[in-house]
Order: structure tokens, then C-alpha cells, then sequence
């Protein structure tokens, strides 16, 4: 399959197929069952007042087909700014065409003309597709450090 596509920064109007791709993303990791989020509460933290994130997209046969949403943070050791990448997705039947790689350099491009000291991101242990697809892009799998997560119902009880 020879398709061509485009990067782009994510719209208003493609809130609700973000959306959608992030259900299935959720479907692939087998985590549906944390989606509780809406596309209101998606398109106010992308193009709200105070927007908190950012995303860009990948468009193939006028279908958004993958996306990456990320956000700024700080790294006090390299006293410099940095990029988290929440989600990086492409839908199974879009694979292969270099729209992954395609999205994780925006991403890296974003970064790298802001000055930002580091990009990262998760991923699952099980994903050995991802790992590796990852690590030929140069990135480390970090061994020694796990994530905490607080989630919003312990949070009311600090």
C-alpha cells in the first residue's frame, strides 16, 4: 500500500475523531475501561481558555488516522523544559506507511526548536511492536524507573 499523508496541528473540528482515536487506542492496550473522558472535556484542554495540551495529526485519504498529544514539562536537573508525549496512535490498517515515525518527528522537531532538554514518554511492557519501533528512533527504555500515579479520587484525600 503506497498512500500518501500529512502532519498537521490538530483543529477544533478534529476534536471528535481525536477522540475516536483514542478509544482505540484504549481498545489496542486493552484499557477501555479507563476512558471516561468526553470530547467537551478534550476540546476545552486543547483550545480551552487554558489549553493544557497540544496534538498534532495524521491525515490519509482526507481521514485522520493517527495522532500525538503531548504536553510541557520541566526537567529541574537540566534546569530546561521538556516534552511528555501522553499518546502517540496510528490505526492498525495505517501502519507501515511511516506516519508513526512521521508523527514522533514532529514531535522531536517541536522539541528541538523550543530548546527542550528531553522528550519521553511510556510504554507497556507487553508492546514489544512499540519498544522497538522506539528504540530504532535512539530512545532508551528506562529500566530502573517506574511511574506513580495518584488518580483523582486519592487525590481529594491529601
Amino acid at each position: 500500500m503506497n498512500l500518501s499523508f500529512s502532519i498537521r496541528n490538530a483543529t477544533p473540528d478534529d476534536v471528535p475523531q481525536v477522540f475516536e482515536l483514542i478509544k482505540a487506542l484504549a481498545k489496542y492496550e486493552k484499557l477501555t475501561h479507563l476512558v471516561t473522558g468526553t470530547t467537551e472535556a478534550l476540546q476545552e484542554h486543547l483550545f480551552g481558555e487554558r489549553p493544557y495540551i497540544e496534538a498534532i495529526v495524521a491525515e490519509c485519504e482526507e481521514k485522520i488516522v493517527g495522532f500525538a498529544l503531548f504536553f510541557w514539562n520541566y526537567s529541574t536537573f537540566l534546569t530546561k523544559p521538556g516534552i511528555y508525549l501522553e499518546d502517540i496512535f496510528v490505526l492498525p490498517e495505517y501502519r507501515r506507511l511511516g506516519i508513526g515515525k512521521a508523527l514522533l518527528t514532529q514531535v522531536a522537531k517541536i522539541a528541538a526548536e523550543q530548546k527542550a532538554g528531553r522528550l519521553e514518554w511510556s510504554v507497556l511492557d507487553w508492546n514489544e511492536p512499540a519498544i522497538v519501533f522506539y528504540q530504532r528512533f535512539g530512545a532508551t527504555v528506562l529500566p530502573d524507573w517506574r511511574i506513580c500515579r495518584i488518580t483523582e479520587d486519592k487525590l481529594a484525600e491529601f
